[in-house]
Formats: C-alpha cells, structure tokens, sequence
C-alpha cells in the first residue's frame, strides 16, 4: 500500500487503498471531509434529473460524485465533481476503467459549508482551462447556481428559476426549485 505521501500521480491515487476522499491537485493529494447531508442531497437531485434527460436522449453519460477525471498531466491533477456530465462522442470506445482522460463536458460543484471562494474559483478556472464547457456552481446555503462558460460568460440564477442546458444539453431544463432541499 502506498503512503499518501508517496501518491503524486493519478496511476498513484487509482491504486491507492485506503486513502478516503481526496483529490490530486498539481501532484499534491488534498484531503476532504466528507459531504453533508444537504449537499449530498442537492447532488443527487441535480444528477438524477440530469441523469434521466440525459438517457432519454442518449446524449452520453452522466456520473456521480467521486468519479475522478485527469484534467492536467505533469504533475497530474485528479478532480471529482460532485455530478458531470461527458457527450456520447467522446465515450465511443466505452468508459474507461479508471479515471475518465480529461474534463467533463460539464461539471457541477455543490458549495459545502465549508469550501472557500478561492479554492472554488480554482476549481472552475481548471475545469474550464481543462476542455469543460461549462461549471455550474450550486450554492445550497443561498438557494442559487452560478452558470460558468468556456467563453468566459457567467449566469446567476435563483432559486425560482430554471436552469437550461443551452448547447451542451439541448432541452434540459431545472427548476431549481425542484434541487433545493
């Protein structure tokens, strides 16, 4: 078994055991507690509806929370957001055993208690940096989700609105009523 002092790859941390939840940021493990109740929960709802639309259409797959994606190669950066999304195009030669060869197509990160503006903003600047077309950012505590986009526009949306899925997943729509738990 490798110590967590030894694990600076993403071939490290797949074959790591025992580590708990963690991400691989520049080489360097980062480790996290696990989620709440509340995030956990508007996670899941945000990935069921998508997860539903998203089978209906076959429009590729959409993956829960801990599924590790490589979005940076020396040192190797291993992030997991909470729900993504990745276009059927890019899974033609099925989903990879171990982590998925770089950014989702959309990647959702849910505010827990405890995350900080800036580790969230690096968050979403390295999803995008990394080939996502968009990050939302969903905010429990405020009931809102920020809509962030390659082409560097930012939506803000409340708690009464609906979330579409524009070009990245046509006809989806949320109403983010529906999330906030």
């Amino acid at each position: 078994m490798a110590s967590i002092e030894s694990i600076t790859t993403a071939e490290d941390l797949l074959h790591a055991q025992d580590v708990g939840r963690c991400e691989l940021v520049l080489g360097e493990l980062v480790m996290m507690s696990p989620a709440g109740s509340r995030h956990g929960a508007v996670a899941m709802q945000i990935g069921e509806h998508m997860s539903r639309f998203v089978k209906h259409h076959a429009l590729g797959m959409v993956f829960a929370a801990e599924t590790g994606f490589i979005i940076h190669r020396n040192p190797d950066t291993v992030r997991a957001p909470d729900v993504s999304f990745v276009r059927a195009e890019r899974l033609a030669d099925g989903i990879p055993i171990g982590f998925f060869p770089g950014a989702p197509d959309l990647a959702v990160e849910v505010v827990s208690p405890d995350d900080r503006p800036t580790e969230l903003a690096a968050k979403v600047a390295g999803w995008l940096a990394a080939g996502s077309t968009a990050v939302w950012v969903v905010d429990p505590g405020r009931r809102s989700v920020a809509a962030h986009h390659c082409d560097g526009r930012v939506e803000l949306f409340g708690a009464g609105d609906v979330l579409a899925g524009g070009g990245l997943l046509p006809g989806f729509s949320l109403p983010l009523a529906s999330i906030f738990v």
